[in-house]
């Protein structure tokens, strides 16, 4: 099964997806229609509840070089209410793929700037080829990361984001994951083994589980202690007691694989 739409590409192989943003022209930069697209893709995939994973990347040799030109001379042209409504837009967009329920990868193949390190900082693994280049570079143009900076600073801390919000360098994918926006770095050559064997991990897992996991991870480390114990005792008590957990407690005592990596 797939969807394609203009700038995106959705292709599904058993029961992971491929979003590829498909604008190699311009390094994959956002324009309102990719916004869109992205955003339609992942509307589409949020109904499957099978899925346990979902690849994100960029045809070409660029991730993505975040905002589009035509786009930049467009906003300077808009009043600050049409400004607004495009910037929400594009906070929708982030805020779907961060929140989206199970786990999405970014297959980081290339340069990825400003929006495009933004979406790195929204998918949950990130694996980048090793001559990646990355920066948080709106601070060239005049403008701030203002839009991805809640997802940045969560991933690499108020230190590291002190530093290159304002100085906008460019940065390698080994720095990135010293300070955490990266998790895997790796010769272009082997980026999709490397892909394909945390894919391999993910379908070893219950979906269920998954997305139980990526939901804890995202949201405990914001709870008062009170609200965080109520939320993981009825979370592990509603796991056990599910058809999943059942399934996997029988396989493990049977020592078998369990149904749904059959």
């Amino acid at each position: 099964m797939n969807y394609t739409h203009v700038t995106v590409e959705s292709s599904f192989q058993g029961k992971v997806a491929t979003v590829t943003m498909r604008r190699p022209e311009v390094h994959n930069a956002f324009n309102e229609q990719l916004i869109q697209d992205l955003q339609a893709a992942f509307n589409e995939l949020s109904t499957d509840e099978k899925l346990h994973a979902v690849v994100l990347t960029g045809e070409g040799p660029s991730f993505s070089a975040g905002a589009d030109l035509n786009m930049m001379k467009a906003a300077a042209t808009f009043t600050r209410e049409q400004n607004l409504s495009d910037a929400l837009r594009l906070t929708d967009l982030f805020d779907t793929i961060n929140n989206f329920s199970c786990p999405v990868v970014a297959r980081v193949n290339g340069t990825a700037m400003g929006g495009g390190a933004g979406l790195i900082a929204v998918c949950d693994i990130v694996i980048a080829a090793e001559n990646a280049r990355l920066a948080f570079s709106e601070v060239k143009l005049g403008i701030a990361p203002a839009i991805i900076s809640p997802y940045v600073v969560r991933k690499i801390g108020e230190a590291h984001a002190r530093v290159l919000f304002v100085t906008g360098e460019r940065f390698s994918a080994t720095r990135g994951r010293e300070i955490g926006l990266v998790h895997t770095v790796i010769p272009l050559s082997e980026l999709d083994t490397a892909v394909e064997k945390t894919l391999s991990d993910l379908l070893s897992s219950g979906p269920q589980a998954l997305r139980a996991g990526k939901a804890l991870a995202l949201n405990v480390g914001r709870m008062n202690q009170e609200t965080a114990r109520r939320y993981t005792t009825e979370t592990i008590a509603a796991l056990r007691v599910s058809a999943e957990g059942q399934e996997g407690l029988r396989a493990f005592l049977e020592k078998r694989k369990p149904n749904w990596v059959l």
